[in-house]
């Protein structure tokens, strides 16, 4: 399995008990989805291990308590701490309407309702404090804040993002 076929589900942060148990922090906005999996691919030094989950349960709020196979001991557990988990991208639960996932929107169109057709959304920049659409539009880069505002339609089907930005934001970076 490579990590582009999965999505990152978080990262263990400490052992749990002397018998090998890790809690994890999860990345989601939806922690109990995930209260009873199978299996899990961990993050060994770049590759992807699957590990099978012997019992998995919510710890506090964000937390999930793992217990793997073979996972017996502190020592066992120690080797995991602070390692990212992973799991498959069909796992993911389907999103609909206008909410969508980063990887799932790469590639879509954009077309801006008084603009018409801005160009390719090549990558998601979500480093900054909002999330950021990097369209390609011939060689010019344009860059429009992902904001629900701005988003009329998620258009699945066709791969297109219908959005409405405030007049004369497009234009900045065709200008010059």
């Amino acid at each position: 399995m490579k990590k582009d076929d999965c999505f990152y589900l978080g990262k263990i942060v400490k052992k749990y008990s002397f018998k090998g148990e890790l809690l994890a922090k999860l990345d989601t906005d939806e922690p109990d989805l995930y209260n009873n999996i199978d299996a899990i691919f961990i993050d060994l030094r770049g590759n992807l291990v699957p590990f099978f989950v012997e019992k998995s349960q919510l710890h506090k709020s964000d937390l999930l308590r793992l217990k793997f196979e073979d996972i017996e001991t502190e020592a066992d557990a120690e080797a995991l701490l602070k390692s990212d988990l992973y799991l498959p991208l069909e796992m993911l639960p389907k999103l609909e309407g206008n909410k969508f996932y980063f990887h799932e929107v790469i590639g879509y169109t954009i077309i801006d309702l008084n603009f018409g057709e801005v160009g390719i959304i090549n990558n998601i920049n979500d480093s900054t404090a909002q999330a950021i659409f990097e369209i390609d539009r011939n060689g010019i880069e344009i860059l429009i804040p992902m904001n629900d505002e701005f988003i009329v339609k998620v258009d699945r089907s066709k791969k297109v993002i219908h959005v409405n930005t405030p007049e004369g934001l497009i234009d900045l970076y065709l200008e010059g």
